[in-house]
């Protein structure tokens, strides 16, 4: 599956946003840079969802432009609600990204409507966990000292993510998630599972995760 970031050239802060090329053209989060729908036209004139793994402003804000510029057809998935919402997804829910389909993982915490997004071979994880920061490298999680937020049920998140990914086969036919895409920090490729256990340890802890929380 082809998966290009297309907030990967701003110059403010946007989350990451994943446009997915490959089958059914889909957009994971929106993000907050100026201009979203029309780097998302440099490589398709079919953009057909957008699912979000929550509606912090980085993830949303250019929402409204990408579905002006893309139709009233577009379909947006997101498990709260928003004007914009076309389908609302739950935890076990399956959605079709790209030319992958992903099981819905109600993952809160770091935001009470943040979901993962797992197939058998991809992770798009939000913020909920992520690959390198400037916290952690090699496994980080989301922050959760502000309000509304919640430690101890983003501990609960990243376990259940743990619990439904697929970790492959002792043949070796299927070697499980090998590609990670999250909100922040940079694209991973490789033992995805031993990222997620990382930052689940550190996030165990307890510590602040930033010296000024």
């Amino acid at each position: 599956m082809v998966v290009i970031n297309v907030t990967d050239d701003a110059e403010t802060f946007t989350c990451n946003a994943y446009l997915a090329t490959d089958g059914r053209p889909t957009l994971v989060d929106a993000g907050a840079m100026e201009g979203v729908a029309d780097v998302v036209r440099e490589h398709t004139d079919a953009l057909e969802a957008v699912v979000l793994t929550h509606q912090h402003g980085d993830h949303v804000a250019e929402l409204e432009a990408v579905h002006d510029a893309f139709g009233p057809d577009l379909e947006v998935y997101a498990y709260a609600d928003h004007p914009l919402r076309t389908e609302a997804i739950e935890d076990g829910d399956t959605v079709v990204i790209g030319d992958e389909e992903f099981d819905v993982v109600f993952t809160p915490g770091h935001a009470d409507d943040h979901v993962s997004l797992v197939s058998e071979t991809t992770l798009y994880s939000g913020d909920v966990v992520v690959h390198d920061d400037s916290a952690f490298d090699d496994g980080s999680f989301g922050r959760t000292d502000m309000a509304g937020q919640s430690r101890e049920t983003l501990i609960e998140s990243i376990e259940r993510l743990l619990e439904r990914m697929p970790s492959g086969d002792e043949r070796g036919e299927s070697a499980g998630v090998e590609h990670m895409y999250a909100g922040h920090g940079s694209v991973f490729h490789g033992d995805v599972r031993t990222v997620v256990r990382t930052a689940l340890e550190r996030a165990k802890k307890r510590e602040p995760k930033y010296p000024d929380e």
